[in-house]
């Protein structure tokens, strides 16, 4: 079954716009491309598959861009060629300008890039209204039921989500596939490894090979200290980002903290949330909330893959699996938090969305206790506040998105 990204990435393969699919690595963006790539065949549309991977397919594209066209099988019919790791290209922003410049009604180009580090430094303005940009993060929820083949579960999400009433019977078993999305993330590889054992191997690889090729291919001088921040971060998720703090404890230099966070949160491993004020100047100088956009990566940094009910950081686990499902749904620089100088805190507040909404996670609905939020709910009347528990487990989870 294919991931819910393909049908958008299909339906822009017919647009003038070039299609661009960023990502962590291991995401599958290379089987998205494979699989469109066999629709437009079955089509009778022209296609060519370049992997620059390829070191004689690198070298000949960047002598010159124009050589592309001694691939194309046609010079009538418009083709789409898929370019899988464009991020290898001496200049990708060059190359993609001048093929669509001149070559747009013969050639629609669907490329994919392994991290946004180099998309976001060599894509210039210049690709303006030249290209669309798609993110592929691992599976969400919905996906990780796909790949595993789980349709009547994933069918059952669909009825709740499409309906505000629906009871399913299948509830107790959502839950249970919830825990384990918890445990192991959602790296497609470890969601269709059937294996416990496999999955923590797979994680292992992705976290020392896959992510090593991030830290060496974006110029990182120290790679001890940069595994150990994210040692560190998957520790602290949910919690404030004190870069002075982190530059004491790691004896580094605060800009090369700042930097490493930067290539972090470009190769799709974490994000940092920004606080919520009534005023962008307070929002701009305080400390960000840092959070995993795979939870199995983040276990695997702690070598921790007990159950969420013997494990001593479930409720921080909770939260961060919250925070992907908001990231899913609105995209992770529409979150927010809010905190006071004294320590009132709501985890998560969506200001600018069609509907606002202010959320506390809390793993118990035991430790709901509404009268502490009321300095926010009296400041901000207009965004509705509300807890998101993971007990009891009912549909309403995953009714709203969570």
């Amino acid at each position: 079954m294919r991931r819910k990204l393909y049908q958008d990435l299909y339906n822009h393969l017919s647009k003038k716009e070039f299609t661009i699919l960023t990502g962590a690595r291991q995401t599958g963006k290379s089987t998205l491309l494979r699989d469109l790539e066999k629709d437009c065949k079955n089509q009778n549309i022209p296609t060519v598959f370049i992997n620059l991977e390829n070191k004689q397919l690198l070298s000949d594209l960047d002598a010159n861009p124009l050589n592309l066209l001694a691939y194309l099988s046609t010079e009538t019919k418009r083709t789409v060629v898929f370019i899988d790791e464009i991020q290898y290209l001496t200049d990708p922003s060059n190359f993609l300008k001048l093929i669509h410049d001149e070559h747009h009604e013969r050639i629609k180009i669907v490329a994919s890039g392994s991290s946004a580090f180099y998309l976001d430094d060599q894509f210039k303005d210049s690709l303006a209204g030249r290209k669309r940009i798609f993110q592929l993060l691992t599976c969400d929820f919905e996906d990780f039921l796909m790949l595993q083949g789980k349709e009547e579960l994933w069918g059952e999400v669909l009825k709740i989500k499409n309906s505000t009433t629906f009871k399913s019977i299948q509830i107790a078993r959502l839950k249970v596939e919830w825990e384990q999305f918890m445990i192991y993330g959602g790296y497609p590889r470890v969601v269709t490894e059937p294996d416990l054992r496999e999955k923590k191997e797979i994680l292992k690889e992705i976290r020392d090979s896959f992510v090593k090729r991030d830290i060496l291919e974006s110029g990182v001088k120290n790679e001890l200290v940069f595994y150990q921040l994210f040692k560190i971060l998957a520790e602290q998720s949910g919690q404030l980002v004190n870069q002075n703090e982190l530059s004491n404890t790691l004896r580094v230099r605060s800009e090369t903290i700042q930097n490493y966070l930067r290539i972090m949160q470009v190769c799709f491993h974490v994000a940092l949330v920004k606080p919520f004020f009534s005023t962008i100047r307070k929002e701009l100088v305080k400390m960000p909330k840092i959070y995993f956009l795979d939870l199995g990566l983040r276990n695997c940094l702690l070598m921790n893959f007990q159950s969420i009910t013997t494990r001593m950081d479930r409720g921080e686990l909770w939260e961060n699996a919250v925070f992907r499902s908001l990231a899913d749904r609105y995209g992770a620089e529409e979150i927010r938090f809010w905190r006071t100088a004294d320590g009132k805190e709501v985890d998560f507040v969506l200001p600018d969305t069609d509907e606002p909404m202010a959320l506390e996670v809390k793993l118990d609905e035991k430790s709901n206790h509404p009268s502490k939020y009321q300095l926010f709910t009296e400041s901000y009347p207009s965004i509705p506040f509300r807890f998101v528990n993971l007990n009891p487990w009912t549909e309403e989870v995953l009714r709203k998105g969570f």
